[in-house]
């Protein structure tokens, strides 16, 4: 997948179109990943003493597909495709709209 664990995001599609917001995990067999603020649902969970968990209602972020979001170049800060160069047996990340490399976020 061309999108990785610490980018910046814009939604394209669906009912949070506009916004962005940063790659907190990603799954590449359901070819979905979850992005901070973005696909907020709220999640009916019954109390459960035994794990210390409380009743009620709780928001979380719900996984999107891949397709629904664009990468934002950090160099010209627009919503961008992601091409690839290869140098020296070395594969990186380009943006195609101003031919800038895009680097790799260490996320913690």
């Amino acid at each position: 997948m061309r999108i990785r664990k610490g980018d910046e995001v814009e939604v394209i599609a669906g009912k949070d179109r506009g916004k962005r917001g940063t790659v907190q995990e990603v799954d590449p067999t359901d070819r979905t990943l979850t992005v901070a603020g973005v696909n907020i649902v709220k999640r009916h969970t019954k109390p459960n003493p035994q794990r210390n968990v409380k009743g009620g209602i709780v928001e979380q972020p719900s996984p999107l597909d891949v397709s629904k979001v664009m990468l934002v170049c950090p160099h010209c800060g627009k919503p961008t495709r992601v091409g690839h160069k290869i140098e020296e047996g070395d594969k990186s990340r380009v943006c195609k709209r101003c031919g800038e490399e895009i680097a790799v976020k260490e996320a913690s």
